[in-house]
């Protein structure tokens, strides 16, 4: 689905349904330099089993206008105004990584418009490697080749994926490798600089937390999740960072029970 906001093309996957604000509504949002399409089977799992799915491509990603926004503030209030221009009222927010950190800031700052908060591969923190954040400003390739390596488990390493005809660790490099230039920097900049995360989240939060995973460390999202009123924590044992890919029947499964 293509419309504007802002006076720009936005693009979304619905999973093949129309846009329905008689159903709960998720809205999926990706990590640092990827694109919908990470979301592809939990979309599709919402849309054909009762929910609207609104799996988006954020500024500069994907299939949606550019620039990319330069903080997790702005990203989140950007959605808001996206759910406007859609009339919906109120969502379930799904993100995974840097998306899992605009989730959080879009419940803070709006939280009677959030019926709930899934944080996948999520920490409270997200402070970037030096090396990786020096990579991504020079659109090295390199920045691409370490995200890829670290952010997949064990098995992700080796080959092997529950969805048949996918590699995990190539599909990963090739999705980060072609975001536009500049994306991917200004994506890690924004989740290295955020500290806006609070405790005072009101809504139902459900944590999908894979054990390996290097990237945002299992103890830091646990412990933070742990402190909020209204929690279901799910860990996931020898999945790394990329939850979608090394976990997808969990995903699913924790959609299953989460967006009613």
């Amino acid at each position: 689905m293509i419309f504007e906001v802002d006076g720009r093309t936005v693009f979304a996957a619905t999973g093949g349904q129309p846009v329905r604000t008689d159903r709960p509504v998720a809205v999926f949002l990706h990590g640092a330099g990827m694109d919908h399409s990470v979301w592809t089977l939990p979309g599709r799992y919402v849309a054909h089993h009762g929910g609207t799915a609104l799996a988006l491509d954020l500024p500069g990603h994907g299939k949606s206008d550019g620039p990319a926004l330069g903080s997790i503030a702005e990203m989140a209030a950007w959605v808001w105004r996206v759910l406007d221009a859609q009339k919906i009222a109120r969502a379930f927010f799904v993100g995974h990584s840097m998306g899992a950190l605009i989730g959080l800031e879009a419940a803070r700052t709006r939280p009677e418009r959030v019926a709930g908060l899934m944080l996948v591969g999520f920490a409270p923190r997200m402070p970037v490697h030096p090396d990786l954040l020096e990579a991504a400003k020079r659109n090295d390739p390199k920045a691409a080749a370490l995200i890829a390596s670290w952010g997949f488990g064990p098995a992700g390493q080796v080959g092997g994926n529950q969805t048949p005809g996918l590699a995990m660790l190539p599909l990963g490099l090739r999705l980060i490798e072609r975001a536009a230039a500049g994306t991917l920097y200004a994506d890690l900049a924004a989740c290295d600089a955020y500290r806006d995360a609070g405790t005072e989240i009101a809504c139902p939060v459900l944590l999908l937390q894979g054990t390996a995973d290097r990237m945002t460390p299992a103890k830091g999202a646990k412990a933070f999740v742990e402190k909020l009123p209204k929690t279901d924590i799910r860990m996931l044992d020898g999945i790394g960072h990329m939850v979608m890919a090394e976990a997808p029947d969990d995903v699913t499964a924790a959609l299953r029970d989460f967006i009613r």
